[in-house]
Parts: C-alpha cells; structure tokens; sequence
C-alpha cells in the first residue's frame, strides 16, 4: 500500500506496527543522532536506561535502536531518562505492542533496510510523505507517536490551520514539541484529552470541534483502528471492508493492492469518525 502510494510523496515514509503483546515488556523505538558515534550513545542510553528497569533485547540498524525492556510503571521517568542521553536523542514510540520505523526516502527503502514486509501482527498505519512546510528528516516524518502515551500513534493528511494557537497554548504548559510539523499537534491533543478523563473515541470526536482546516487522520493503538475526517471533506480518504480486513488509504489505488478478490471501498463521510476493534488473536503478516 506505502508503495502504491509512494509517487504523492518521496521525501519519508513510516509503519507504526501493532505486534504480538506482551504485558510486562516494553518496546522502545530510539531514534539516536547519525552524525555521532551510534556505539558510544547505545551504551550510553542503556546506562540510562538501567537505572529504571532491565534491558532484554537490543539491537541497532542505523540510527535506530530498539530495545525491549521489563515494563515500569513511571513510563514518563522511562521517557526522561532515554531523552536525557543528548539532544538529537529522541524516544520514536514505546509501548508492548507499538513499534514506529520511519526514515527519510521511499516505502521501498524503509523496506531494504528495516525489512517491514516480514514483520506481523494485528495492524499497522503508514505514511508516505511529500514536505509542504516543515523540515524534511526521521523526527519530522510520520506516523507519530502520540508522546507519552504507550500504544498511540497517528497519520495525518492536510493541515491543521489553528496549530500554532494551539501549540502556543501547550508550551504555556511545560508540553514539549519535537517539530515544526503541524500533525505532531494530534497525538499531544489527544493526550491530553485522555488524561483530563476522555475516552480515545470521545477525544477523537473533540479533535473535530477544536481542529481547523483540511484533514483527515488515523489513530491507532493496542486495541482499535480509527479514523476522522473533517467537516469539509477536502482532504480523500477511502475504506475497504471484507470479512477478511479493513483497510483505510488516500487513494482506492492502495486498497486494491491488498486483494484480487473483489471488496467494498467507500469513501470516508464529512465529519465523521469511525473506530474497529482489534480481534487479539489475529497475527497476520502485514
């Protein structure tokens, strides 16, 4: 599907993938800085990262690390620690099911370097994007992970017009931002909306009365898929149904990659939101 889509946007692409669970283990996705010694910041995130809880798993491809660790229970004193290494250090997700993979170039080489079509589970959302504004690198690129939140990420297509209002309003907060890009504004919304008591549904319903612009996006975490769309309807999004999946793309071009049997695709409605619940015991290979 990133492949079909790959021609509305070269510069980046990104998989934020649901894996098989495992309760008492995180896994954490960190982008560290290339232009540094990959080796020496590993050891240094790992003295980090032992203070709070044991390491099970590493391993490094590129600028990314991945660890797999014993769950704590202060994710956010997890979080600091990671972050606290250096400045370009940055935690790309966490969660027991989560893993985001994004990088600067084509679906085809996130494939040869991180080999995405071997990787399974429940489901995934994906990006493939061609920069507009903000700057064109790994942090920038999307799906996003909703910051601090464990199993949360999202996609965006459009523009979200009242985001510097908005960030203004958070960073008045203490709420720190990673980007310039205006989709990062979604996963810190919701966020926040799911902390002051909202359920995922109700703060995606929200995000439709206090977003402007032209947009649709993908929420996704451990247990659903969702999407919205705004009330304009501007920006495409099109759904296909069978008994077998549900699949959720800008244009119907990708869908139909999916399947040669024939399936119903319907284009998403104007301020709308929709939610699918994960069936736990699916592991398919995406």
């Amino acid at each position: 599907m990133l492949s079909a889509l790959a021609r509305r946007g070269p510069d980046s692409a990104g998989l934020a993938t649901f894996g098989t669970s495992n309760n008492s283990r995180l896994v954490l996705c960190i982008k560290l800085d290339e232009k540094e010694n990959l080796e020496d910041q590993t050891a240094n995130v790992l003295e980090k990262i032992n203070v709070l809880t044991h390491v099970h798993e590493q391993l490094t491809t590129k600028e990314y690390l991945r660890l797999v660790v014993e769950s704590v229970e202060d994710s956010d004193a997890l979080i600091a620690q990671v972050e606290s290494t250096a400045k370009e250090v940055e935690l790309v997700s966490l969660g027991t099911q989560l893993e985001i993979i994004k990088q600067v170039g084509s679906p085809d080489s996130l494939e040869r370097h991180y080999g995405i079509r071997s990787k399974s589970g429940t489901h995934a959302i994906g990006h493939t994007r061609l920069s507009t504004e903000s700057r064109v690198d790994l942090s920038h690129s999307q799906p996003f992970w909703a910051h601090g939140v464990a199993d949360l990420a999202t996609a965006h297509n459009g523009h979200i017009t009242n985001y510097h209002k908005l960030r203004r309003q958070y960073e008045q907060r203490g709420i720190r931002f990673y980007t310039e890009n205006d989709s990062e504004i979604i996963g810190i919304y919701l966020r926040d909306q799911m902390e002051q008591g909202s359920s995922l549904e109700e703060a995606l319903w929200a995000s439709l009365e206090d977003f402007d612009g032209s947009f649709s996006y993908l929420a996704a975490n451990n247990h659903c898929l969702a999407y919205v769309k705004d009330p304009f309807a501007l920006k495409p999004l099109m759904v296909g149904e069978s008994e077998e999946f549900v699949a959720l793309a800008t244009e119907e071009i990708a869908l139909r990659k999916i399947s040669r049997k024939p399936f119903e695709v319907w284009e998403a409605p104007a301020q709308h939101v929709q939610l699918w619940s994960v069936p736990t015991h699916t592991q398919e290979t995406f």
